[in-house]
């Protein structure tokens, strides 16, 4: 197939970190880089340096990673005015005329917002604002960058529908899937050594573990069998660690890289998604979810939205917001039932999605932008002194 991609460079805002969970930024811009330059700009770092600097270094993916790091002692007020100051000599430094903005999060307009980029594209992978933490002018910036954005994606059909009224270019994209990694569950491999002494059964999740988890329902459901070993993959993030249940059959294995995780699938019975349901599950779309059955895996999910539309209603995964539902699923998962048919269901779904087709989706409508004859802009750039250090690994 004729893949046809904006050339222009991309400069990427995200809130998420490159090196964090190989997650919807990762893959889309992975394949963004083969075609263009992607510069990913993430959330400063304050620590002991004296004069504001960015730290560059280019990722396995080929994709430039921009870090800024500013003085521990920085103000808020002032920390924007740094902010772009250094947006500046990237500008200057790496030689970027004509590019386009893509933005992850609201939060860095504020000192972006002076740039002229030849179109300016915001993917809502999800309602920041719902989140715990939420900066407080969160949801007022987000207002000003649908004001700004010639293009706008959604992570979900449900945050889709949440927003569509706000943008009149609006496109929604939910968690696709790298079929092949995660089809690698299936067969038959030897168990990460840290995996390898737990018993089975195995009910397993992997990803970030915070507020979006019902810890309650996890901890009910370690009790209502102790029999059955729960594995957890991953960060813990803002949320109190002593808070999470610590039962004997509980094992928390910590983060783990994405290159291994069909590794760690491989050796569970079911796969589990117990989000609870609040405010920063409402909108959400879990990548996990086709991650789950490309590994082949029977999946037990809490009642979010965008995972009972369509993986429920087609009978893919089994929905259950109590324990006893939960350990029911599971039992009759685990035994095995019409397990063939499932998974030629299962397949035959996720045959018509992939990142690489969500990607050329994006990447078209993006390219319709400059045959729509939207205004272009180049940059004026005022040179400086170079604050940028570019890694030599």
């Amino acid at each position: 197939m004729e893949i046809h991609c904006e050339t222009s460079d991309l400069i990427v805002f995200s809130h998420l970190r490159w090196d964090f969970v190989f997650q919807r930024p990762q893959h889309l811009m992975s394949r963004f880089a083969v075609f263009r330059r992607v510069y990913f700009f993430e959330e400063p770092i304050f620590d002991k340096t004296e004069t504001p600097r960015l730290y560059l270094r280019e990722s396995k993916e080929d994709v430039q990673v921009v870090v800024p790091y500013l003085p521990a002692n920085t103000s808020l007020d002032v920390k924007d005015i740094i902010l772009a100051r250094l947006i500046n000599e990237l500008l200057e430094d790496e030689n970027i005329e004509n590019y386009n903005l893509w933005y992850y999060t609201p939060m860095a307009l504020p000192f972006s917002r002076h740039l002229n980029p030849q179109a300016v594209l915001y993917d809502c992978m999800d309602d920041l604002s719902k989140f715990k933490n939420a900066p407080k002018d969160l949801l007022a910036l987000e207002k000003e960058l649908l004001t700004k954005a010639h293009l706008v994606f959604t992570g979900g059909h449900s945050l889709f529908e949440s927003k569509r009224h706000l943008h009149h270019n609006i496109h929604p994209f939910p968690s696709s899937i790298d079929y092949k990694h995660f089809a690698l569950a299936r067969q038959k491999t030897e168990d990460p050594a840290d995996q390898k002494n737990i018993p089975h059964p195995r009910l397993g999740f992997f990803g970030v573990i915070d507020e979006r988890m019902d810890l309650k329902l996890l901890a009910q459901l370690a009790e209502a069998r102790p029999d059955w070993s729960i594995v957890l993959l991953g960060p813990v993030v803002k949320i109190d660690p002593a808070s999470l249940p610590r039962h004997p059959n509980i094992h928390y294995l910590g983060k783990k890289d994405y290159q291994q995780l069909p590794h760690y699938l491989a050796g569970w019975d079911c796969a589990l998604m117990p989000f609870a349901l609040n405010e920063s599950t409402e909108f959400i779309s879990p990548t996990k979810t086709p991650e789950y059955l490309a590994a082949g895996k029977p999946v037990i999910s809490t009642s979010i939205k965008d995972v009972v539309s369509p993986y429920g209603q087609q009978n893919l995964v089994s929905i259950a917001d109590t324990a006893e539902d939960f350990v029911a699923f599971a039992e009759r998962a685990m035994s095995h039932p019409r397990r063939h048919e499932w998974l030629q269901k299962v397949d035959a779904f996720l045959s018509s999605t992939s990142w690489d087709h969500t990607w050329m989706k994006m990447a078209e409508l993006e390219r319709r932008l400059r045959r729509s004859g939207d205004q272009h802009y180049r940059h004026e750039v005022v040179p400086q002194a170079s604050l940028l250090v570019r890694s030599s690994q």
